[in-house]
């Protein structure tokens, strides 16, 4: 059974979740309508009547002559911009509680369940939920023609996000997480150079370079939907928007399969460097110890030279190299700076050296081992591996780079993984929190998207830029919030971490989001007239995408362009729009 602390937690935050509608409701009156009375010189109380009410109502408020329509037919409404201000903090308010109650469940359950199915898949998709919500309701309902000028509230909930992301909060991380730059490498928990633009900022890992390569990708059915507006053709738009809906929802389970493989992709690639590192370290410590050269001018094993090694690491002249005198020739290696033990090494030597399965190593396995692994060397670009005394250099080098590449794979089998306490009931309050964030979310969607648009036409400021700006701020600011706190521990897994679930965001939204709007588009007959704002996107994705992987170091001046990008996103659609007509 759920714990009773379990229950009181949910309760308080079901209070929490839903005191703001309760305090909207109070004051619908005051939005939607007011119940004036009025005391008579003759000092008889006697009631206006209902057309002089509603002439001072609408005296007062400035409200235009035709009434609003409520949502759900008891959510408060009103045509007035402070009213529609109001409304939309409240609805805001609701929205972001929705995206916290959907992360911190998601949290719950990724704990009691780990990565692959239900961190690759389930969690990206509950992430982009409030978005996706809100598109969904922007072009659902009314007519075609409501529908129509409704839309460009959810275009400008999706250019919005995905441009906050990666400017912004990109930015923001990019300085909360700042460490001393040396040798290239962000130095972990060391800040001491202030803000140097160059001497200080952040690194991440090789998976966070994929995912950006990945974000950059997920544009493609921005290029294929906006193609006729490119060739100037109108016939091929509604064929257009098909194709690029089937291309959007392909790329989205391509996407969501790579995250659900990815940790077993990533421990296939950690195990190999490890091995690398030890082939690397083997070499340099047999190299360092021999008289001679290990190879002959041909390339072939020089078995003198080894037969002499071999007899130098067999202590007991028994004619075997046992685990206990191959455990002595690895003790040195600094195998901990790869999070790898001594054991851990000597299994990879026998694994690669005993061919005949007996628990030892002969010298004819020996010869073999050694000469196997130089030609794994060999296939470096670095100079031949026979070359004298360059090798002792050129195996120095290939361990530290092995090193290094170790480093940027952020390893985290050293970490302590604690083991959850009372699953049953985490999990049930994970279940009941992604609940609780998805009715929200449905449930606030299509007011707050009437919120906006009564706000647009009461202050004729484009509906898009009121999306763009305010929307995300509710539905991504949990998700904002969370990733600066990482990036403040300041280590590179962190800043790894929080650099991927931004990219990871986009490309989400850019996919399903994306895949929403599309199929609202196509099935309701909509026209696609969005070119700036799919520029604005294209632009900010590929610039950020391609410049983050093809680099695992940020210098602080990179948090620069990312703000400066952000404005430039604004300026760029207003210039567009409104002074070259492309809308």
């Amino acid at each position: 059974m759920m714990s009773f602390d379990t229950f009181a937690s949910l309760g308080r935050m079901s209070v929490k979740a839903f005191l703001p509608l309760f305090i909207l409701l109070i004051f619908s009156g005051a939005v939607y309508g007011r119940f004036i009375s009025a005391v008579i010189s003759d000092g008889v109380h006697t009631r206006i009547d209902r057309e002089e009410v509603l002439r001072l109502d609408r005296s007062f408020t400035g409200a235009e002559e035709e009434s609003c329509e409520q949502s759900y037919g008891f959510l408060p409404c009103t045509k007035t911009a402070l009213g529609n201000v109001f409304l939309i903090l409240v609805y805001g308010y609701l929205m972001f509680l929705a995206a916290t109650y959907l992360s911190s469940g998601s949290e719950l359950l990724l704990e009691i369940l780990g990565p692959g199915l239900i961190g690759g898949l389930f969690l990206p998709v509950l992430g982009a939920l409030p978005d996706a919500m809100l598109i969904l309701v922007s072009g659902i309902s009314g007519s075609t023609a409501a529908a129509q000028s409704q839309v460009s509230v959810g275009m400008g909930l999706l250019a919005g996000s995905t441009v906050m992301l990666i400017t912004v909060i990109w930015g923001t991380c990019c300085i909360v997480g700042k460490c001393d730059i040396q040798n290239s490498v962000a130095v972990d928990m060391k800040d001491t150079k202030g803000f140097s633009l160059a001497g200080s900022g952040v690194s991440t890992d090789v998976w966070t370079r994929h995912a950006a390569t990945i974000m950059a990708v997920s544009v493609t059915p921005f290029l294929v939907v906006q193609l006729p507006q490119l060739f100037h053709s109108t016939s091929g738009r509604h064929f257009a928007v098909l194709i690029a809906l089937i291309i959007s929802l392909t790329l989205l389970v391509s996407y969501c399969l790579y995250q659900v493989f990815q940790p077993w992709i990533q421990s296939r690639r950690l195990a190999y460097v490890k091995h690398k590192h030890v082939v690397s370290g083997v070499l340099k410590h047999l190299r360092m110890r021999a008289l001679g050269r290990l190879c002959t001018d041909e390339g072939a094993p020089n078995a003198e030279v080894l037969e002499k090694l071999f007899k130098a690491i067999d202590e007991n002249e028994d004619g075997y190299l046992s685990r206990c005198e191959l455990k002595a020739l690895v003790v040195g290696m600094r195998l901990e700076e790869i999070n790898l033990n001594e054991t851990d090494a000597v299994e990879k030597l026998m694994t690669d050296f005993d061919t005949s399965h007996d628990q030892r190593v002969e010298l004819s396995e020996f010869i073999a081992g050694v000469s196997k692994w130089l030609n794994e060397a060999r296939g470096s670009k670095a100079p031949s591996p026979e070359a004298g005394p360059d090798t002792v250099k050129y195996l120095g080098d290939l361990q530290e780079e092995t090193r290094r590449e170790h480093y940027f794979l952020g390893d985290q089998s050293d970490e302590n993984v604690e083991a959850v306490e009372n699953p049953r009931s985490i999990t049930i309050k994970a279940v009941l929190l992604l609940l609780l964030g998805t009715v929200i979310a449905a449930v606030i969607a299509d007011p707050l998207v009437d919120a906006v648009n009564s706000f647009s036409s009461a202050t004729s400021i484009p509906s898009f830029f009121i999306s763009f700006i305010a929307l995300p701020l509710a539905t991504n600011s949990s998700e904002a919030v969370s990733a600066i706190i990482f990036a403040s521990r300041k280590k590179l897994r962190s800043a790894s971490l929080t650099f991927s679930e931004l990219y990871g965001a986009v490309t989400m939204n850019n996919l399903l989001c994306l895949s929403v709007f599309l199929a609202l588009v196509y099935v309701r007959g909509l026209t696609w007239d969005f070119s700036s704002e799919v520029l604005v996107i294209l632009i900010v994705c590929v610039v950020m995408g391609v410049f983050a992987s093809v680099r695992s170091t940020f210098p602080l001046w990179t948090s620069l362009l990312a703000f400066v990008l952000y404005p430039f996103s604004l300026v760029l659609v207003y210039v567009l729009d409104y002074k070259l007509g492309w809308s």
